[in-house]
């Protein structure tokens, strides 16, 4: 998941905590995270279809949260915007007749499971409230 969602989503949560309730547009929150508001809308949409967010279409729309900040995890959101193993993927075949090489995906691919499966524990103990009280109003 090396591509920057989980931050970014996670930036939009916490500004929709901070909300409480207000409707918040795309070109708002691309201005808080400093990126194009199309990047937020794609990841909006997302949000939507996980059950996060909620969001009003048209001059006066916008996004909110669809449920409580203390009943979305962090692991939740991270599950929800992985795309690939937290720590990469190889990019070639090895040689399958190398002791080494033709085992190697297996450890990897299990390695990286393992690991994974720690990170999404970790993280399950930790709410959007909980993330979201770090920062003033």
């Amino acid at each position: 998941m090396n591509n920057g969602r989980f931050a970014i989503s996670l930036h939009i949560l916490v500004l929709l905590d901070k909300a409480k309730g207000e409707l918040l547009s795309s070109d708002y929150m691309a201005g808080s995270i400093n990126i194009n508001p199309v990047l937020v809308r794609k990841e909006l949409i997302n949000l939507r279809d996980q059950g996060f967010v909620v969001s009003k279409e048209g001059k006066n729309g916008g996004a909110t949260l669809a449920k409580s900040a203390d009943k979305i995890t962090l692991g939740a959101l991270y599950e929800s915007v992985k795309s690939a193993h937290l720590l990469g993927s190889h990019k070639n075949d090895p040689n399958p007749l190398c002791e080494i090489g033709r085992d190697i995906n297996k450890h990897l691919n299990a390695l990286y499971d393992d690991t994974e499966r720690k990170l999404i524990s970790q993280l399950n103990q930790q709410t959007l409230a909980d993330f979201s009280a770090r920062f003033s109003n």
